[in-house]
């Protein structure tokens, strides 16, 4: 029996470190990571794909997992699953402000629900963005895409020779203003047109000041809201579709090697 615990000793370790970035990588990516899909189910998952796609990736470093390397290549494979599943939280990030967003113009913020989803409450709109985005991941066969980014990482960034460009995290960094500016792009058109909708009610009110403009502009935004949102609706797979097409190229710019600075 002790030589057949040797003899798996190193299988063991070669299949650890793939095992590793997959788990957090999952754990982090939006609809894998959720609360929804239990912890057994997305460690099962992680260990049948790092079992799977262990023979076309580079040969892993005989480093010892209790040693300070092994401490060192641990984080390692912890920050690239990480990052990897962060890009796509992007997207998600971005509608799901959109939706905040668009519920608050038009009213519909004051009325929280719990979202079984992702445990959390939220408004009815961020709630029906959430339902797109999952129809939509799935749509452009999101989960296969994001198994190939993870077999591409290992050829990118082998296991204990992680380099990074500087540049290439910051635009990481700045990657947060790009999700507000394209949640506000999307919502740009539904706030707009609301606010245009209530400064005539405003002058409707100074004009027959009789009215129970309170009551009947709530319902009436509401409704000019809904409709709007109906009418935006159709275009959100292509917007998607740019948004998705933005996080491949940043994972493109961090892929890059870094650049040696000239004496």
């Amino acid at each position: 029996m002790e030589q057949v615990f040797r003899e798996l000793q190193p299988l063991v370790a070669t299949i650890m470190w793939p095992f590793c970035r997959i788990v957090v990588a999952l754990l982090s990516a939006p609809v894998l990571g959720e609360v929804m899909v239990p912890m057994r189910a997305r460690i099962m998952l992680a260990l049948l794909l790092a079992v799977v796609i262990v023979p076309g990736l580079p040969a892993m470093p005989a480093v010892e997992p209790l040693s300070l390397q092994g401490s060192i290549a641990m984080a390692e494979q912890i920050l690239i699953g990480g990052m990897l599943g962060f890009v796509f939280h992007l997207v998600l990030a971005a509608l799901m402000i959109f939706g905040a967003t668009v519920s608050s113009q038009m009213g519909l913020s004051m009325a929280q629900i719990n979202d079984p989803l992702n445990g959390q409450s939220s408004d009815v709109v961020s709630s029906l963005m959430y339902v797109v985005f999952i129809l939509l991941f799935f749509a452009v066969d999101g989960h296969l895409l994001i198994t190939q980014i993870l077999v591409k990482s290992f050829h990118i960034w082998p296991v204990g020779s992680l380099a990074f460009d500087t540049g290439a995290l910051k635009r990481l960094a700045l990657a947060l203003a790009w999700m507000f500016s394209a949640a506000l792009a999307l919502s740009l058109p539904v706030v707009f047109a609301t606010m245009v909708m209530q400064i005539g009610l405003g002058f409707l009110n100074r004009v027959a000041p009789t009215l129970n403009l309170f009551a009947l502009g709530f319902s009436v935004t509401t409704m000019f809201g809904l409709l709007l949102l109906t009418l935006l609706m159709p275009s959100l797979p292509d917007h998607f579709n740019q948004m998705i097409s933005h996080v491949l190229n940043l994972l493109d710019q961090l892929a890059l090697p870094p650049r040696t600075e000239l004496s």
